[in-house]
Formats: C-alpha cells, sequence, structure tokens
C-alpha cells in the first residue's frame, strides 16, 4: 500500500508517518519502482501501535523502547508494566499540578469583583503586585 492508504488505515497522517522513518520509530519504507513509498501490514501495526501510545501521552523515546519490548517475543512483561507505570506517575503528577493551578485560578476569579472597578486581584498576582505603567 502507499502512503495514503497506510495513513487512511492507521490513523496516522502521512507527514507523521515519514517523522516516524526518519526518527526511527517505523523502518524505512521499500519503494516502488517509480520511488514511491510501500507500506505492508506488520508497517500498519506498527503505526497503530504508536497512534495508540501517543494517544495515551507516552513519549516518542518512550515508545520506541515499548516497540522494542513489543517486538521481543522474549521479553518478560515487568519492563513493560515499570514504564506503564512511571507514566502513570508522571500523568498523576501533572493531574496534580494542573488542579493547583485550577484552585489558584478559581481562587482569584472569585476574589476579583468583575465590575468596572480597575483594580483585579486576576491582574495583580499575575504582575507579582507591580502595577503597569
Amino acid at each position: 500500500m502507499n502512503i495514503g492508504d497506510a495513513a487512511a488505515a492507521s490513523g496516522v497522517s502521512a507527514k507523521m508517518i515519514r517523522h516516524y522513518e526518519k526518527i526511527g520509530l517505523l523502518a524505512p519504507a521499500s519503494r516502488s519502482d517509480s520511488g514511491y513509498r510501500r507500506y505492508g501490514q506488520a508497517d500498519v501495526d506498527t503505526l497503530r501501535f504508536v497512534r495508540r501510545a501517543r494517544d495515551l501521552g507516552f513519549s516518542l523515546e518512550v515508545i520506541g523502547e515499548l516497540l522494542d519490548l513489543w517486538r521481543d517475543r522474549g521479553r518478560g512483561s515487568a519492563e513493560v508494566k515499570a514504564l506503564a507505570l512511571d507514566h502513570v506517575a508522571t500523568l498523576e503528577a501533572k493531574i496534580a499540578e494542573m488542579q493547583a493551578m485550577a484552585r489558584t485560578l478559581r481562587h482569584l476569579a472569585e476574589a476579583c469583583h468583575g465590575d468596572d472597578r480597575p483594580d483585579c486581584p486576576i491582574l495583580d498576582d499575575l504582575a507579582g503586585g507591580h502595577h503597569c505603567c
């Protein structure tokens, strides 16, 4: 199949397919006599794997590790589990950070009168207590 077919079958854009080839997540495609990239079912399966891993927020570096583990049928699952749990911890830390930001913004918004007065605790906080101009 050509790159458009592989993109449609995998849900990964042609641009990203070329990028994944360039960075080594996908093996370089074979070429037709006219120089067009040709992909097989194994390539589409790899692209679907990468897409799902990206959907779950894994970095490209970790996706490379996961692909290596996926291809190694003699591997145990302990390393895969460790990578997944490390990612869960990272996600949970980001969630906690975002929840703290939301709490701060909610508090600032509640302190703002939201009327015609120029004083605004939201802007004051963003400015670090310094007034403009």
